[in-house]
């Protein structure tokens, strides 16, 4: 391979929209990131039509990683949480797309119709690859339409958990809790002091080195609160999420290898 190769598709698949660039062997965008509105409804095939046809209008590539919301295990779809839905975040969920979304093997999807070797990870995990360093515990905690997270133990990627679906109050959980319908209703400052009484109650169950605070809304989050995080906590760039496809690729992962000639 050339100087900069190999290239890797990043693609960041998020309830409201997907975002994807190539970038060079050292995480560089090679190109201008493109975000597409997430189509609903979103059965797995349409996803992978949507992935094809923005890969297709980006530069050559020789691999592709995607992150994908809700809880993937070794490519495979357990859980997801918003493409299931009617419209989208916070609508109904149909049963037939439920159906078709758990055990989907969405890895082998996305390789055989782009050709390319592929891995697919929880978005989060992804978003996490670009920010760890691998000293100690890392937590990810992506703030979007809901909530992500991943941990990293001295840069190897934990078993994945759902903690958007752990209970906060009242029945709320942190995906509903802290997601973007609650921002927008709150108001950036009193949301903020949710997100501080998140941090402070997930602190005794993790005790992380570093937590990051990443995705769309991290940049939302009150200078007050901010400053009461501590040197522990690190707002991190949105980019991440795209740029962390060519770090994952060293988390131990298995990709799925595309068609052979």
């Amino acid at each position: 391979m050339t100087r900069g190769e190999p290239y890797t598709l990043g693609v960041d698949c998020g309830g409201s929209g997907i975002k994807a660039s190539v970038l060079d062997a050292d995480g560089t965008l090679h190109t201008s990131p493109v975000r597409v509105r997430t189509p609903y409804p979103l059965p797995p095939e349409r996803l992978v039509e949507t992935i094809a046809e923005i890969a297709a209008d980006l530069p050559r590539a020789h691999r592709v990683t995607v992150g994908v919301p809700g809880m993937i295990r070794h490519g495979v779809v357990v859980a997801t949480p918003h493409y299931v839905t009617r419209a989208g975040p916070r609508t109904a969920v149909v049963p037939a797309l439920a159906a078709a979304w758990q055990g989907c093997d969405i890895r082998a999807l996305i390789a055989e119709r782009l050709g390319l070797p592929t891995l697919v990870l929880n978005d989060a995990e992804v978003h996490g690859a670009g920010l760890v360093t691998g000293q100690g515990i890392e937590l990810v905690l992506t703030l979007g339409t809901g909530l992500g997270a991943a941990l990293f133990d001295e840069g190897v990627l934990a078993p994945h958990l759902e903690l958007s679906h752990a209970p906060v109050r009242r029945g709320l959980t942190y995906d509903v809790y802290i997601g973007q319908v609650e921002r927008r209703r709150l108001g950036n400052t009193l949301w903020s002091r949710r997100v501080q009484r998140m941090v402070d109650g997930l602190w005794p169950v993790v005790r992380w080195d570093t937590l990051y605070l990443g995705g769309g809304n991290a940049h939302n989050v009150s200078p007050a609160v901010r400053s009461r995080l501590g040197d522990r906590v690190v707002i991190a760039s949105n980019k991440a999420g795209i740029t962390g496809g060519v770090r994952a690729w060293d988390l131990g992962t298995r990709p799925a290898a595309g068609p052979t000639a």
